[in-house]
């Protein structure tokens, strides 16, 4: 029986060629997992159901300031508003006082209130005389000068019952119109007397108004 020789059968594995592995600079796969978990465990530095919180408690915090804002914005504007009104009021019961005190002195002023009613009419007579273009009609009803009784009388009715600067300056106005009045008539100025009769009864008018007298008096 031959004998059984190894090398004859395979070939020699030094005749194989030789592979080199180099050495791996990389951790192996279960060292890289186990650092990026413990990675990402370090740089985790809350539970996100801790971030959940405080978001909650900074909008909790900003809608608490906003009510507490408002509520003392409220409180501001209704403090205010209590004393607009408590200033309204004052002022009425001012006014309301004045309005009574002014219509005790025209119940008390019979013989002032005559006077005015006969100055309005004398006013109207001139106003149609002068729209007629007849002066000396106009002339004998205003009389020659402004010391004539009538005017006299009128004088003391504006005395007594003008309160106020406002109602003094009417009166006023209405003492020039009235002297001019009187000299475009004598003068026979037609227009001049109309300009002055135009004022005149301005003037008048608006005293009346002021004074509360205009629904005492016919004619205006």
């Amino acid at each position: 029986m031959a004998a059984f020789s190894f090398s004859s059968s395979f070939p020699v594995c030094s005749s194989l060629p030789r592979t080199t592995v180099a050495p791996s600079s990389s951790p192996p796969v279960y060292l890289s997992a186990y650092h990026d978990a413990e990675s990402a465990e370090t740089t985790t530095t809350r539970p996100a159901f801790l971030n959940g919180v405080s978001r909650r408690h900074a909008l909790l915090s900003l809608s608490f300031s906003s009510l507490t804002l408002s509520i003392a914005g409220f409180s501001s504007a209704a403090i205010l508003e209590a004393d607009d009104d408590e200033e309204l009021l004052e002022k009425a019961k001012r006014d309301r006082k004045k309005r009574l005190e002014k219509q005790g002195v025209i119940n008390s002023s019979k013989n002032e209130t005559v006077y005015l009613q006969e100055l309005v009419y004398k006013l109207s007579k001139v106003g149609q005389a002068i729209e007629n273009n007849d002066l000396s009609a106009a002339g004998a009803v205003l009389g020659p000068n402004t010391e004539s009784d009538w005017v006299k009388n009128v004088s003391a009715a504006f005395n007594k019952l003008s309160s106020s600067s406002e109602e003094k300056g009417l009166v006023d106005t209405f003492y020039a119109s009235l002297a001019s009045l009187i000299s475009s008539v004598a003068k026979q100025d037609v227009n001049s007397s109309k300009i002055a009769f135009v004022s005149s009864a301005t003037a008048l008018e608006k005293w009346t108004s002021s004074t509360g007298l205009a629904a005492q008096l016919k004619g205006l």
